[in-house]
């Protein structure tokens, strides 16, 4: 008797067992005080490591992430798959990818590791929904000044220094590749502060205004940056259009936001003013959050600001067909929430998964890494100093230190452009693991001796 299984089945047994290690992570981290982000990075390298060591197939795909659909999307378009493996993966390790995805279970390992990652920039993209919900833009505007400045530092400093750095140390490298590892530097992942601030309880102070204020900031500027360098080395010049035309649309696509966002959101709601005032709420909030984040997508900008932005326009207020707002059973936050715990924790986990301890056994790449790590950190603690006097500088410059899934963005971008051999590739996802796992302690140490202390401002 053949027994049938659903081809959705991988998926479901994929997906839960990582977010079963994301709570087992989130656990641990509780009990030692620490912030639950921590625990799941910890908990993702912990089976990443595990699962190189053992040789077990579907953490070895999860650990390759996006390269492993860049193989499949080139085999899709002609090439065999032992091609298109080769020309984005390490020969030595590329054999071992191609076993798998060649093997009998190759297929479900794929549709999991899709699955996991679809997962997970969801939820990546609901945590900044979530935390655009408690900003408003009165709150931004008072610290405007600050997180442009923060931004500016943020951004500036690291280049600087890196650009020194790469100079000085390898001599012998092009240009071109000293100017990518600079703007690699420039990255900050906003995700993981922001979850740190979750922790804690500080999404509400104005020093978690000022950081993901900035961090929005340094974003946009961070891919203007990357374009301005990624056009030096495809072109061998400064595309000027491209950058302007980076700029233009960045400033357009907040102005447009915030100016017909209440509008439409108020005609949309209209429509469906005979729903259930929780139906109205969820249909409407998770098709704004990703109208948005598609919009920002679309014209070159991270999803992530789309769904903060759609977080700072929307709020409960929008619902008054159904009565004073404060009288609504339900918030929308109360109704988003549930998505971000589950899908949350995947992400961490995953890329946890995807750090590679055993890139630290060659004794240059550990020394090259300690100084671009040393760099990271400076150039963006000094962001701080951006900030009017009385604020925690100190937390705000930590808060800008982690470069996260950001920064392992742009180091694969390097690598697939062909500019960063496999050790400074190495080094940079040294000094990303680093700076990723510090942040969470440093910022809440940051953030709570200023609590009743002079020095720093009240909130």
């Amino acid at each position: 008797m053949q027994l049938h299984t659903d081809i959705i089945a991988p998926v479901i047994l994929g997906t839960t067992g990582i977010l079963f290690f994301a709570v087992l992570g989130r656990f641990t981290a509780r009990r030692f005080n620490q912030p639950s982000v921590l625990g799941e990075l910890l908990i993702g390298i912990l089976i990443g490591t595990l699962g190189y060591l053992f040789s077990i197939d579907f953490i070895q795909i999860l650990r390759e992430g996006p390269v492993v659909f860049d193989i499949l999307g080139k085999v899709f378009a002609g090439e065999s798959l032992a091609v298109a493996a080769n020309s984005l993966i390490d020969e030595n390790y590329s054999h071992t990818l191609l076993a798998i995805l060649s093997g009998p279970h190759g297929q479900d390992y794929f549709k999991v590791a899709q699955a996991v990652d679809i997962f997970s920039r969801y939820g990546v993209i609901f945590m900044l929904f979530l935390i655009g919900l408690e900003t408003s833009l009165k709150d931004l505007r008072k610290v405007g000044r600050d997180s442009l400045l923060v931004a500016f530092i943020g951004v500036a400093a690291p280049f600087a220094l890196g650009l020194i750095l790469t100079l000085i140390l390898l001599p012998e490298i092009e240009l071109q590749v000293d100017l990518f590892i600079a703007a690699i530097l420039v990255a900050t992942s906003v995700g993981i502060t922001a979850r740190v601030l979750q922790d804690i309880g500080q999404l509400q102070s104005r020093t978690a205004r000022v950081i993901v204020g900035a961090a929005v900031i340094d974003d946009v500027l961070g891919l203007i940056m990357l374009a301005i360098v990624t056009g030096i080395i495809v072109s061998g010049s400064v595309n000027l259009l491209e950058i302007s035309s980076i700029i233009l649309l960045s400033g357009l696509f907040f102005s447009v936001a915030f100016y017909f966002g209440p509008f439409f959101l108020k005609k949309i709601i209209c429509l469906v003013r005979h729903l259930d005032i929780v139906e109205a709420k969820i249909f409407i909030s998770f098709l704004f959050v990703m109208t948005l984040a598609w919009i920002a997508n679309l014209i070159g900008l991270a999803t992530i600001i789309g769904a903060f932005t759609a977080g700072v326009i929307l709020h409960d207020g929008y619902f008054q067909h159904w009565g004073n707002s404060a009288e609504h059973r339900l918030s929308i936050k109360d109704l988003v929430a549930p998505l971000e715990t589950i899908l949350v924790p995947i992400f961490f986990v995953l890329m946890g998964i995807q750090v590679k301890l055993e890139t630290l056994i060659d004794p240059d790449v550990i020394l090259i890494a300690l100084l671009l790590t040393i760099i990271a950190i400076v150039g963006k603690v000094v962001s701080g100093l951006g900030a009017r006097r009385g604020s925690n500088r100190l937390a705000i410059g930590i808060g800008m230190m982690p470069r996260g899934e950001v920064g392992l963005i742009f180091a694969s971008l390097g690598k697939s452009l062909g500019v960063i051999s496999d050790s400074l590739f190495s080094s940079v996802v040294i000094m990303v693991i680093v700076t990723t796992l510090i942040t969470p302690p440093l910022l809440k140490y940051a953030l709570l001796r200023c609590e009743n202390s002079e020095d720093c401002s009240n909130d």
